[in-house]
């Protein structure tokens, strides 16, 4: 049974944008803090963003700063990711995670979505 549903993802010449989506039912979203997780061909599964769910505050991998932004529609159950100025190593399968870390606790990953940036 799949709990969260991913897409957007694609090719992208660099400098491009994309936004993915995640979107998951209302049990999950409300109390879960919702990630994406990357991973490269050859490389170990990295986180590149947070936002909680009791505040809406946001984290972010160092090398996305500035360049990245999630956020959550509470109205649709929704976490997105915008991606912007695209680089050849942002190339990787992007997942969606939700994690709720007390009780009830439970964590839910994503089929993942690909992200090529190439010309």
């Amino acid at each position: 049974q799949v709990q969260l549903m991913e897409s957007g993802g694609g090719l992208v010449q660099p400098g491009g944008s994309l936004t993915l989506s995640c979107a998951t039912s209302e049990l999950i979203f409300k109390s879960a803090t919702m990630s994406w997780y990357r991973q490269a061909p050859g490389k170990e599964r990295e986180l590149v963003a947070t936002i909680t769910s009791v505040d809406g505050s946001a984290n972010y991998a160092d090398d996305v700063k500035g360049r990245f932004l999630i956020s959550r529609d509470n109205a649709k159950n929704t976490v997105y990711l915008q991606m912007n100025s695209l680089k050849p190593d942002d190339t990787a399968v992007y997942y969606c995670y939700a994690e709720r870390s007390r009780f009830p606790r439970f964590t839910y990953w994503g089929q993942g979505t690909q992200v090529t940036v190439s010309s």
